[in-house]
């Protein structure tokens, strides 16, 4: 083996990578980009949950793991039904100690914070989920939407990339098709796809990891289809940006990972540093999460204004998406 032929191979790699900005932008900026913002997802959120005191509790001295304040029935049982607080103690005997339950990490800690050896054993109401509800049920309906989201632009933006490098997408577009019939051809094969692989995510999640669905399973796959094909237009609309497939995978930290940050599956939009929030309500991710979690945790359905406006905002984002590749494709192709 010679030295010196080892090493010329490995100054020609190198060199090849000086002259990539973005593979360095991707090997060295995007990391602390990355870490910055989940450093101050975790030093800046709130953390503490809000309980209600309803009544005069007397010697009932929550810790300070939460936030008391102190409320009447009426406001106390709308606040746990938006969410705003994550329970209330309805002081009488014996004491009710009502959990809005979807997050099983709040309601632990409100259960925990109460917790006395010489107080009288409260009753406990969960208005959604339930003793058993966990961490898996919670955090599936987000996950669910995720990975569909996250492999199906994967997929779509190497396939199409393909479809470029081989010059098969050059020659369609000197046929007499328009780029918008190319556009939602290929927006339908890949979307054919993507649904199937929906199904199977869903069925797995159902009848393998046996997370909690409360709502309808249709809704449930609804949302999933809107969100496979906001990342099908996505994948083809930033494919036309790469030149290598290796090029193509590199978006995936600037479109997934922040995604996956903000969008509510982690750290709960309410709890996020007030300058990130006006940034997770403008993702397309955001809004799948909040519809499964409504619909998979809470059981709303399609009577539900809030799954609806969830459901609209989804598409929109996916019809967008589509008008911006088929307004772009032949600008990038040539």
């Amino acid at each position: 083996m010679s030295l010196r032929r080892t090493l010329a191979v490995s100054r020609r790699l190198l060199e090849q990578f000086r002259r990539d900005r973005r593979t360095l932008a991707l090997l060295f900026v995007v990391p602390l980009v990355i870490l910055a913002l989940l450093g101050y997802l975790l030093r800046g959120s709130a953390t503490a949950p809000k309980l209600a005191l309803v009544g005069d509790c007397g010697p009932l001295h929550p810790s300070a793991a939460v936030t008391v304040v102190h409320l009447d029935r009426a406001a106390a049982d709308s606040q746990l039904a938006s969410g705003e607080i994550a329970g209330f103690v309805l002081c009488q005997l014996p004491p009710e100690v009502h959990l809005e339950g979807s997050q099983p990490n709040e309601s632990a800690t409100v259960l925990q914070a109460l917790a006395s050896p010489s107080a009288v054993k409260p009753r406990i109401f969960y208005l959604y989920g339930g003793p058993s509800f966990d961490t898996l049920d919670y955090f599936g309906a987000g996950f669910v939407g995720l990975v569909v989201f996250f492999l199906v632009y994967v997929v779509t933006s190497v396939a199409f990339l393909r479809e470029r490098s081989s010059g098969t997408l050059e020659r369609l577009l000197a046929s007499p098709l328009r780029r918008g019939e190319i556009v939602v051809g290929y927006m339908l094969a890949f979307t054919a796809v993507a649904l199937v692989q929906s199904a199977v995510v869903l069925l797995f999640s159902l009848y393998a990891l046996r997370i909690t669905i409360e709502g309808n399973v249709g809704v449930v796959f609804l949302f999933e289809a809107l969100l496979a094909l906001s990342a099908v237009n996505a994948g083809i609309l930033l494919s036309g940006f790469a030149r290598t497939e290796f090029q193509a995978v590199q978006f995936i930290p600037l479109v997934i990972v922040p995604q996956m940050l903000l969008s509510g599956i982690v750290f709960p939009i309410a709890t996020e540093p007030g300058p990130l929030q006006p940034i997770s309500n403008v993702l397309p991710l955001t809004y799948g999460v909040y519809g499964l979690r409504d619909v998979m945790i809470k059981g709303a359905g399609l009577g539900s204004s809030g799954v609806l406006l969830d459901l609209g905002v989804v598409a929109a984002f996916a019809v967008a998406l589509v008008a911006a590749a088929g307004a772009t494709l032949r600008r990038r192709i040539a």
